[in-house]
């Protein structure tokens, strides 16, 4: 094999010139072809687009696994809300607060949050706590249980 029979490397090979005359042999249209969406200027099609029709990843059906059925969910109240509807020495119970209409459902529980300032002396019964929250209804003298 001699030197001038390889193959030429990329690095010389001159890039396409297009639109520029007739002559170039990639005039007037720039290699686009006549009409349609390529041909025209700022179109970019994604790599899953289809044509049109529905795309694969709506046509086949899910698979695999969603937490959302095993999902647990907490009917949240604040201190503020403690502060507002029970009177000093309450026992706060699930079970008090869905009978009052405070918190509309039980969920898989009740957890207490620390939005809001706590004075009076409460004994909160719940399934969780926030940790602000133990410590504001300490503050006030009260208790934090867990149920």
């Amino acid at each position: 094999m001699k030197l001038e029979s390889l193959p030429a490397s990329n690095e010389t090979k001159a890039r396409k010139r297009v639109g520029r005359g007739p002559g170039s042999g990639m005039g007037k249209t720039s290699t686009r072809g006549q009409k349609g969406q390529k041909s025209r200027s700022g179109a970019s099609i994604s790599a899953w687009f289809q044509g049109g029709q529905t795309p694969i990843y709506r046509r086949i059906p899910k698979r695999g696994f969603n937490n959302t059925r095993f999902e647990i969910k907490y009917a949240t109240i604040n201190l503020n809300d403690l502060e507002r509807f029970f009177n000093d020495g309450d026992v706060v119970t699930p079970e008090v607060l869905k009978e009052r209409g405070i918190i509309k459902k039980q969920l898989n529980g009740v957890k207490v949050l620390a939005n809001g300032e706590l004075t009076k002396k409460l004994t909160v019964k719940a399934h969780r706590f926030s940790s602000a929250s133990v410590t504001k209804i300490e503050n006030a003298g009260g208790k934090a249980e867990v149920i």
